[in-house]
């Protein structure tokens, strides 16, 4: 087995469980405090659209991965909508998914991959900030932004083998910005349990 196969088989595992954490989270919680809809609305897009970009490079670990993550996220949007989060949350999901569009209808595979390498970050730009402004991120899953930093880095390495640009930007922005989650998430934690002490 190539070692591009190998790389992708563990991308498409973690790509499924990667959200996993979160969905279960906000299931037993019943609330959403710290968990940005707009981030979750927007990851569902932009996975949806690199199961377009992985079929149109014939990349299959990849579209497989995406797809299983873009519905998983559309869960967390539904259920975070559910439970306290609001339709006018969605500041970014609307602009992006027009954006995207536009690039795989007039530029094609080309810009579809060019607009998506840098869609990791629209999507989670918001959840990065909503960590950082919020006191609260107690119905924020710690294991879905920990998956996703290892992710980020499985698919970089993949996508370096691959010689994909798109890919390549994209993981690197997915590991940066998803640990810089997983910090806020573990301060935040630290300074609620000193003040609840």
């Amino acid at each position: 087995m190539e070692i591009t196969s190998i790389l992708g088989t563990f991308g498409t595992i973690l790509g499924l469980f990667r959200a996993m954490p979160q969905l279960i989270r906000l299931v037993r919680a019943r609330e959403a405090f710290g968990v940005s809809v707009d981030t979750a609305a927007t990851s569902a897009i932009c996975s949806f659209s690199w199961v377009i970009y992985g079929v149109l490079t014939e990349q299959f670990f990849f579209s497989l991965s995406s797809g299983l993550t873009g519905f998983i996220f559309t869960l967390i949007t539904l259920f975070a909508l559910r439970f306290g989060r609001h339709v006018k949350e969605l500041k970014v999901t609307p602009i992006w998914f027009v954006v995207l569009l536009l690039a795989g209808i007039i530029f094609g595979e080309n810009g579809l991959g060019l607009v998506l390498s840098i869609s990791v970050l629209i999507s989670n730009v918001p959840q990065l900030w909503l960590a950082y402004k919020e006191n609260n991120l107690a119905d924020l899953s710690l294991g879905t932004w920990l998956i996703s930093t290892i992710e980020g880095t499985i698919w970089l390495t993949y996508a370096f083998l691959q010689q994909d640009i798109a890919i390549i930007v994209s993981a690197f922005f997915q590991a940066m910005t998803s640990g810089m989650i997983v910090a806020l998430k573990l301060i935040r934690g630290t300074k609620n349990q000193s003040q609840e002490g």
